[in-house]
């Protein structure tokens, strides 16, 4: 792992484009002199335009002299996030020529490639130690005081060669804001903790949905779910995560194997990839490489829908992985617990609704029926049955819906229809509020009725508000008018 010495200054503004980078200079910080107007010729930290320019201009320097260092070069394409690059080798030997050939590509360029580190200690001791990373530079590379090191936002310990966590979290109020801020501040780009991360998200999301304020308090409901959860963060930094797909003394990888798992529920989805090698004497290891998490959507959602869509991450995921492990041919197999997603997948002839068809479509574009298999489950009754009673659960709303929003409405037929009274004016009702429980729903009365021509009253005024009145008479509260449907209310008192 190294790192290119102020990389952004090393790349020179053309003459017509300094006047974007233009600033004002007050000499000594005074304010009350006159300022000096100045351009910057560099790029600087904090523009836009920054990591773009300088990252074409340190892939065009490695382009150029691609023939001359052609493992430097390799490197410097593949293996670079803007001023940072990290790679794996097989051996020191190959590690300590790419490290050689990076620098002198580099300095061609007037670029300073410097802070590097290793875990192996004939490539430290093949770099000067002026471009070591300062916390090894005098020390003797015994590896017993070597500290830890953070490579793109995840803490490396390299004695052990193994990824950690290290969780430092500032004090944030329960509110909408401080969660957001704690959730936020886990960076977890390969998806190692993501079944922990979805709680902490499923909290926010819960947050968002009761329509709480940025800086409103928590409420009693989700209190403990988050005190809980907010607890077990500092139980990441237990977490070690091997850096090697391999194991020590593994030997030579014969065989190579992808594996996507992919799985949803009515709280959230998500996939985990596994890679799978194969040595000389038929011994097998599996390697968690990427995972990823997402809560479901806040509107409601079928259990199939989000099986297909936490499949289709798979795929993309897939696309991803091929690409950086370079590994274009690999043996790939994608499993999932859903019958249906399967049935989906193996079926050409029907059309099917255009969420269905488009995701389809991204799978068949990228993966073949036969990588698709089917992983049963332990609990795959109890999802069924839950599925099960899910669907009854929406048949009963439905046949209620129809009865009460349609039924109601249709052509008036005297041997289906019980005549109730229609509503008068002074009746007291109530309006019905699916969001409320019945003892809360707000009282009003009737004071406008009319029937249409076939005798029955639809729509009624209401007016809202109390009968209270002050020490002089006055109204404390304002009445207010509203019309509403019939079907909205529920008869309470009678006017007569």
């Amino acid at each position: 792992m190294c790192d290119i010495e102020k990389m952004f200054h090393q790349f020179h503004v053309r003459n017509s484009d300094q006047d974007y980078l233009r600033f004002l200079w007050w000499k000594k910080g005074d304010l009350s002199a006159q300022p000096q107007e100045y351009r910057m010729r560099v790029h600087i930290f904090g523009a836009a335009s920054s990591p773009g320019c300088a990252n074409y201009g340190l892939k065009h320097l490695a382009t150029e002299h691609k023939d001359l260092y052609p493992v430097g070069s390799q490197f410097i394409m593949k293996d670079f996030y803007v001023d940072d690059g990290i790679t794996s080798t097989d051996g020191s030997d190959k590690a300590i020529q790419l490290a050689e050939e990076a620098r002198r590509l580099c300095a061609l360029g007037g670029l300073r490639l410097h802070k590097f580190v290793s875990n192996d200690r004939a490539v430290l001791e093949s770099i000067p130690s002026s471009e070591r990373v300062a916390d090894i530079k005098d020390l003797d590379l015994t590896f017993d005081n070597i500290p830890s090191e953070r490579a793109l936002g995840i803490q490396w310990h390299i004695k052990s060669d193994c990824l950690k966590f290290n969780i430092n979290l500032k004090d944030q109020p329960a509110t909408r804001r401080g969660i957001l801020s704690t959730v936020a501040s886990l960076y977890d780009p390969l998806g190692f903790v993501a079944p922990f991360l979805l709680i902490g998200k499923g909290v926010l999301q819960e947050i968002c949905r009761h329509g709480t304020g940025w800086d409103d308090p928590l409420t009693n409901e989700l209190r403990p779910r988050w005190e809980r959860w907010k607890k077990d963060l500092t139980n990441l930094e237990r977490i070690n995560i091997p850096r090697s797909y391999a194991p020590t003394g593994f030997g030579k990888v014969t065989k190579r194997e992808l594996h996507h798992f992919s799985d949803a529920s009515t709280t959230g989805y998500g996939q985990c990839s596994y890679l799978r090698l194969r040595n000389e004497r038929g011994d097998s290891h599996c390697a968690l490489i990427m995972a990823k998490s997402r809560v479901a959507p806040t509107k409601v959602t079928t259990i199939p829908r989000l099986e297909l869509t936490a499949a289709v991450i798979s795929v993309k995921t897939s696309n991803v992985l091929k690409k950086e492990l370079g590994c274009a041919d690999i043996e790939e197999y994608f499993w999932t617990d859903s019958k249906v997603i399967l049935g989906y997948i193996n079926n050409e002839a029907r059309r099917f609704h255009t969420f269905v068809a488009n995701h389809i479509q991204k799978i068949h574009l990228n993966t073949t029926q036969e990588q698709w298999r089917y992983v049963p489950t332990k609990k795959e009754k109890e999802k069924t049955k839950r599925r099960w009673r899910h669907i009854q659960y929406l048949v009963e709303q439905f046949w209620s819906r129809w009865r009460k929003e349609y039924l109601s409405n249709i052509v008036l037929r005297q041997r289906w229809h019980t005549p109730k009274r229609n509503l008068q004016l002074g009746d007291i009702v109530m309006m019905k509020d699916e969001g409320l429980p019945r003892n809360e729903w707000r009282l009003a009365r009737v004071v406008q009725a009319t029937k249409n021509r076939d005798g029955l009253v639809r729509r009624v005024k209401i007016c809202l508000g109390d009968n209270k009145l002050g020490k002089n008479g006055e109204r404390l509260t304002k009445q207010s008018v509203l019309e509403r449907p019939v079907q909205k209310l529920v008869l309470f008192l009678h006017g007569d």
